[in-house]
């Protein structure tokens, strides 16, 4: 956890130092798909830099975490496996029209980062409304893993500096 807090403490002095493209973003989430019935309950958060290649289209790279919590039932009977986690990293895009509208999207590799877990294929479409520096986005998270896919539906809130 130090080390999360130390590179997101860099991270943001980077960003105010070079530039104003550093976006900070945490979600939460409903599984779909195959990992429905496991998980009830995902958390993420990301960091991504977006460098503008026009007034309304930006272009960079994300780093993230996301979490999905696992609860299980048997027979009636409830038992707890270990959560499993997933570091993402992906090229991200951002397409804003002349209002507060955009959309955006990722697309990279989530590394597994929980016991037993390979990672896959990362891709998440977003659509968002900016508040000026805040902005409420709503996502689908899915990440493509050997035998199925571990996915979500997403609410958050990103943060621009």
């Amino acid at each position: 956890m130090k080390k999360i807090i130390l590179l997101l403490a860099m991270v943001i002095g980077f960003g105010s130092v070079f530039g104003q493209g550093i976006r900070v973003g945490v979600n939460a989430g409903l599984p779909v798909g195959d990992v429905k019935d496991i998980s009830n309950f995902q958390l993420g958060a990301d960091i991504a830099y977006l460098y503008p290649a026009s007034d309304l289209f930006s272009v960079g790279g994300l780093v993230g975490y996301s979490r999905y919590f696992v609860d299980v039932q048997f027979d009636g009977m409830r038992g707890s496996t270990p959560d499993f986690s997933f570091l993402p990293i992906a090229a991200t895009a951002h397409f804003g029209f002349d209002n507060s509208l955009f959309v955006a999207g990722d697309l990279g590799y989530a590394i597994g980062i929980s016991e037993g877990n390979d990672g896959g294929f990362y891709y998440r479409p977003k659509v968002g409304y900016s508040l000026g520096p805040v902005a409420i986005i709503a996502s689908f998270s899915g990440i493509s893993v050997d035998g199925g896919d571990v996915s979500s539906v997403n609410l958050g809130v990103e943060f621009g500096f």
